[in-house]
């Protein structure tokens, strides 16, 4: 007993040893860089992707992020938290602006301020950070209108300095938040400043010259080479980069990600709306169809969650709602000043839905000019057609009975049974008819038909 005990223990001491010298996977001791792609506009979808990137990286233990952005801009609170995100996160992460051709704009630049190591690819810029504005000029920006600036210089003394109080605060926002960026990473803050007052634009060399940037790298490859050996400060300590030998793997976004792109197009959810409205309004004028019902709350509920994602204006949605509201009141009760008003109002409604007109989130003329249509040409079909019914002939009811020709099926002395409009109906009469008899109906009197003989047609009985 003593013998075997101490061959299973020898035995397990050998496997135990055979296991420590086989070489390692390679998800497990091998380096992983794990890269993060965000193409187009930075919106809640991209916050949504980065932020599980993020958070996948970290429990994939990757020695470094690669935030590659090729983007025009977009919403400043999606930009914000995904600053956010980058700052907190324990896994140091590389923006990188790539391929050629690319471009980080506006928002874009904010995010590669923020990465602890900035890079771009040979052929691609950065720069006008401009917070764009509706309403106003951005101060430290020429006017548009030269005639108008050589007036305003002429009457300079008489008029304040300043005509946009809230452009002035976003604008020294901006570049404060964006000086901050540079400062923690120490890069350029003078030109971060000019970028946003100025809308100043950079190239990749340029950049590098300005210190904007840390590097210049063709591909990821040759990124991971120049970024090994680079001390990052990551979460308050500070990290040494070993990335020379890592493998590059790219995170894909979730489906979550890809719905959330699709609806928070300021476009889809306008026509979800839409679309959500005259289902719920079919299903209402048409109670137990069912499919508009489901169909159209689907839809509005889609609409109203993207719209909440939206730096939306209440007050145009508010008009669109009551744009529609007269529209369909129009319907019921005709009168032209109640869908004039309903079309206008909702016309404003559509323009002033949005309050910034960020890259790619901007409300297209073309969606609100054919949505105003079909709007318009629906309530002009219905109330065609309850003109039609109303200058039409009665169809139900005891007046629409009167004067439709009935057989006779069979006939006992004053009463008996005809067929009219596809039914069988019990009839009586002061006259004699035989079965096959063409009658009148002259009257309904409880479900019983009152026929009399049918008129003799003009010439009948005549000589030939």
């Amino acid at each position: 007993m003593q013998t075997v005990k101490a061959a299973l223990v020898a035995a397990i001491a050998v496997v135990a040893l055979a296991v420590s010298l086989l070489p390692a996977s390679a998800g497990e001791n091998d380096s992983l860089a794990l890269t993060i792609s965000i193409d187009g506009a930075i919106g809640p979808a991209a916050v949504s992707y980065v932020k599980d990137a993020l958070t996948t990286a970290a429990e994939r233990h990757a020695v470094i992020v690669i935030l590659r952005l090729n983007t025009p801009g977009g919403l400043t609170t999606s930009m914000r938290e995904i600053i956010a995100d980058v700052l907190a996160s324990p896994i140091p992460v590389v923006g990188y602006v790539a391929p050629s051709g690319a471009h980080a704009a506006s928002a874009g630049t904010y995010i590669l301020y923020a990465t602890h190591i900035a890079a771009m690819a040979p052929g691609t810029n950065l720069g006008a950070a401009t917070p764009v504005q509706i309403g106003g000029p951005i101060p430290g920006l020429p006017d548009a209108n030269p005639d108008k600036n050589d007036k305003d210089a002429k009457d300079g003394e008489h008029q304040p300095k300043s005509k946009d109080t809230m452009a002035a605060k976003a604008t020294n926002d901006a570049v404060a938040f964006i000086r901050s960026l540079a400062e923690l990473r120490g890069r350029n803050a003078d030109w971060a400043e000019k970028a946003v007052r100025e809308a100043a634009s950079l190239s990749a060399n340029a950049a590098l010259q300005e210190r904007v940037i840390d590097l210049v790298a063709r591909d990821p490859v040759e990124l991971l080479k120049r970024v090994d050996g680079r001390t990052v400060e990551v979460a308050g300590a500070t990290r040494r980069l070993a990335t020379r030998d890592a493998i590059i793997q790219a995170i894909d976004p979730t489906w979550i990600s890809r719905f959330l792109a699709v609806i928070t197009d300021p476009n889809v959810a306008f026509i979800l709306l839409m679309v959500g409205t005259y289902g719920l309004i079919f299903e209402f004028l048409s109670p137990g169809t069912v499919a508009p019902g489901i169909v159209g709350t689907i839809c509005l509920l889609l609409g109203l969650y993207a719209l909440n994602l939206l730096p939306i204006n209440y007050a145009g949605l508010a008009l669109m709602l009551v744009g529609i509201t007269l529209l369909t009141i129009e319907t019921f009760n005709p009168t032209v000043a109640l869908g004039l008003g309903g079309l206008i109002a909702f016309v404003l409604g559509a323009v002033m839905l949005l309050r910034v007109e960020a890259p790619g989130y901007r409300l297209s003329w073309w969606v609100i000019g054919i949505a105003a249509a079909l709007l318009a040409g629906l309530t002009f079909v219905v109330l065609g057609s309850l003109l039609r019914a109303r200058k039409g002939p009665v169809r139900v009811g005891a007046q629409a009975m009167r004067g439709l020709c009935a057989e006779v099926l069979d006939w006992s002395d004053n009463e008996g049974h005809v067929f009219a409009q596809g039914e069988r109906w019990q009839a009586r009469s002061a006259e004699t008819f035989r079965p096959g008899e063409v009658v009148v109906v002259a009257n309904i009197i409880d479900l019983t038909l009152v026929v009399q003989r049918r008129p003799a047609l003009t010439g009948e009985g005549g000589a030939s």
